[in-house]
């Protein structure tokens, strides 16, 4: 069975771990044996996993301090990451709540102003909105901000993040969630506002979860996973058992969690999510049913104004509350936009890959009818209710954002509103609001928050906020949208931003980023850390929108999905051979990047084109895809990917399963000088979703001179100081010799570095396992710009 230990043989002056290897360990998978000689890197606390860990973080530290240029780019990054930020305000009762930091401070802190628009005040603006409609008046704004919740006071090292929040109806009270380290686990806690006291509420065992108060301000319904048996401790962040039986409760106020109504459950489907939401004329109660992370959800309500003694008179039987039907099939997903009493009206892709709003009334739930169709062409992305009987809708055209404004009855267009290239990130107004705030960024644009009176005849996007980070002009780049052909000759989007008058001549370093999976879309967003590498290191940095994801749509989903993932991959390597075709880049200087699903992308794709990469970042990729399902709530993943326990799905993963196809190039190719890329593969202790082992194993099959960065990241990867540091030693290698850099954790190692005297793998995989930190939700500021 061996023993861990450092291999005989180095990478220049490094020495690697060498993992054991339990050769006993095999599946059967449909009558095929699959070995599994990693196994025991599952067990996250067994102390020859964390000796493991300790020896490839050691390795890695020394690497990487013998990077001259930290320093210097330390000293940029904290720069550029030194200015204030602001989030997109909303409005309850008589506040408005939005989150503000000063530039370095390790959390966002939570503001609130009061809004002084009384009934004197509301007609006094709308005197001056109607002889100055270019907002003369700021809504509601006018008060001094004060701080009601400041997360940087709740730990010493700023790890303690907000993952949910809820102010009530009344705004008299603030429930939020805390999570610590990063992990998907959550405590709520709940505030008053008005003294900023806090109650002595603690709610435990929740994840995956919303706050939603009913409009009495008694209590809030909200999602949790059943109380653990005695000695097991399921919150921790670092278990990776199955999350299975979630349930949905009723918290009143000021009593014990044990005394919480059960609202609903399920035995039978012990996989499924549960989500409540109040409506937003308090009177019903919708519960949201999910299997999966796909587009599609059930849909039940529950009229709580028809209770004969409201829900204090379920605290004696405990629930289930009287749910009615609407929608009891996983065909479809339906988002409330709006109701009026019983007639409700729904964002849906029911018939409609791009998605339309459809009508119906709970009294007649056979009727549906069609408000605005699907566009021909592009995605009906939100729909938003706002003064009285209008909404602003938005749609994704080519990946670009577009704003209307449009009836709520009849879905006719009432205006168009102006915005450049780039994404909305937050529409902020209820259907009683005229005042609405628009959140906006892009690859160039840090970030607007731009204020629309929809009071006024021909409503304007008022610049409310900007954010602006000291150090950059944006007139110094160029953003272009170019269509590649993919495999089958489908046009691939893909983004590309680098500094103006470049000549296209091959000797740039290039980032390609993507994702291509779960219906998500990536649009353009501000990065400090990808300015820093196209500013001082004259690359090119790409955002691929392969298939997979939602930018055209359900069908560009599906089609990158189950059976057809290997699409997504081709589109992605189609995507790096533009980029090399075009003269952008050449193989050895060009770098692809994913996170979570992306980072099972970038390890099939090293796998099956190692020669066309010269350094990849894998971020807490899911590699295993035998037994992805099989920890925390990777269940919830088979409708993108499928599960190995049935055969024909079995078929489909073991082909491109990164741990799984892990080769050596130079032996598919004799004669050839191919190897892998120099990898490196991210991953951090608390991640309780996409759990570390996954990228352990991967890099023990490698077995090659590997140093493994495991570091947490959240769907939208930016790429990290300490990577851009690394990459400015790798690249500045690159550009000068022709030598790539493979491996990947203990898989890689061992089939490409560890199980052979004399390796044609010379070029590097390192890990590194970042503590106090999960899948990358709630990082610190300082995580970001960490030396």
């Amino acid at each position: 069975m061996g023993s861990l230990g450092l291999s005989e043989g180095s990478f220049g002056q490094f020495q690697y771990p060498i993992a054991r290897r339990d050769e006993s360990v095999v599946d059967d998978y449909h009558g095929i044996k699959v070995a599994d000689p990693y196994r025991w890197l599952e067990d996250a606390d067994a102390e020859e996993v964390k000796k493991f860990v300790q020896k490839q973080v050691t390795l890695t530290e020394s690497v990487l301090e013998k990077c001259d240029t930290r320093s210097k780019l330390h000293k940029q990054i904290t720069k550029l990451f030194d200015h204030p930020r602001y989030t997109v305000p909303f409005k309850r009762g008589n506040k408005y709540f939005y989150f503000h930091n000063t530039g370095l401070q390790a959390q966002n802190v939570l503001y609130m102003q009061v809004c002084q628009e009384q009934h004197l005040i509301k007609i006094v603006i709308s005197v001056c909105n109607f002889f100055y409609p270019s907002n003369w008046i700021q809504d509601g704004l006018d008060g001094e901000p004060e701080v009601l919740l400041d997360p940087n006071t709740l730990s010493e090292d700023g790890t303690v993040s907000l993952k949910a929040l809820s102010v009530s109806e009344d705004a008299k009270y603030l429930g939020y969630g805390l999570s610590s380290s990063g992990s998907d686990w959550v405590t709520i806690k709940v505030r008053r506002v008005e003294d900023k006291t806090g109650e002595l509420d603690s709610l435990s065992w929740i994840k995956f979860s919303e706050i939603s108060w009913t409009h009495d301000s008694k209590g809030f319904f909200y999602s949790r996973y059943p109380v653990p048996k005695d000695g097991e401790n399921l919150d921790s962040g670092i278990e990776t058992s199955v999350n299975v039986n979630h349930e949905l409760y009723y918290h009143f106020l000021g009593t014990n969690q044990s005394e919480d109504i059960l609202c609903w459950s399920d035995p039978e489907n012990p996989k499924h999510m549960f989500s409540g939401r109040v409506t937003d004329d308090g009177k019903y109660l919708l519960l949201y049913i999910d299997e999966g992370c796909g587009p599609v959800n059930k849909l039940y309500h529950c009229d709580m104004s028809a209770l004969p003694k409201g829900l204090e008179g379920f605290r004696e039987r405990n629930g289930p509350l009287p749910f009615v039907k609407l929608i009891d099939q996983f065909d479809a997903q339906y988002l409330t936009v709006a109701n009026d009493d019983s007639s409700f009206t729904f964002l849906t892709n029911k018939d409609a890959p791009k998605y339309k709003l459809v009508r119906v009334d709970l009294k007649e739930p056979s009727k549906w009818i069609d408000v605005i169709p699907e566009d021909e062409k592009d995605v009906l992305e939100s729909a938003c209710a706002v003064n009285g009987n209008q909404m602003i809708v938005s749609y994704l055209s080519d990946v670009k954002y577009v704003l209307q404004v449009r009836d709520l009855k009849t879905g006719s267009m009432l205006h168009k509103l102006p915005i450049d290239i780039g994404t909305v990130y937050g529409i902020s107004a209820r259907r009683e609001d005229s005042m609405v705030f628009i959140g906006f960024t892009s690859f160039l644009t840090p970030g607007i928050i731009y204020q629309c009176n929809l009071r006024v005849e021909f409503p304007e996007m008022n610049i409310f906020r900007e954010i602006n980070v000291p150090g950059f002009d944006r007139s110094d780049f160029k953003i272009n949208q170019v269509f590649v052909q993919s495999k089958d000759g489908t046009k691939i989007p893909m983004f590309i931003v680098g500094k103006k008058d470049i000549n296209l001549d091959g000797s740039h370093p290039c980032l390609l980023y993507g994702y291509g999976g779960f219906n998500v879309s990536l649009t353009p967003s501000f990065s400090v850390s990808r300015i820093v590498l196209a500013r001082h290191l004259g690359a090119f940095f790409c955002i691929a929108n392969i298939r997979g994801g939602g930018e055209y749509g359900e069908e560009w989903h599906k089609a990158g999905a189950l059976s057809k993932k290997q699409t997504c991959f081709n589109d992605f390597i189609s995507a790096a051979e533009y980029l090399i075709s075009s003269g952008y880049t050449q193989p050895k200087k060009l770098c692809i990047e994913g996170g979570s699903n992306g980072g099972l992308l970038v390890g099939a794709c090293i796998n099956q084109r190692p020669e066309l990469f010269g350094c990849a970042l894998a971020h807490v990729g899911v590699m295993d895809m035998l037994r992805f399902h099989k920890f925390t709530i990777g269940h919830a993943w088979t409708c993108d990917f499928g599960c190995s326990d049935k055969e024909e799905e079995f078929q489909w993963l073991i082909k491109y399963s990164p741990l799984h196809n892990v080769r050596r190039p130079w032996e598919t190719h004799p004669g050839g000088q191919s190897q892998y890329p120099s990898t490196m593969l991210l991953t951090a202790d608390h991640d309780d979703r996409v759990v570390p082992l996954h990228s352990l194993k991967m890099l023990a099959v490698s077995s090659l001179p590997i140093i493994v960065i495991l570091v947490s990241t959240c769907l939208n990867i930016h790429l990290h100081s300490y990577l851009l540091k690394f990459l400015t030693h790798i690249l500045s290698s690159l550009i000068s010799q022709d030598s790539r850099f493979a491996c990947s954790f203990q898989t890689m190692q061992y089939v490409l570095c560890t199980s052979l005297q004399n390796s044609p793998q010379t070029n590097p995989i390192i890990g590194r396992i970042e503590c106090k930190a999960g899948h990358g939700c709630g990082r610190p500021t300082y995580k970001l710009v960490i030396n």
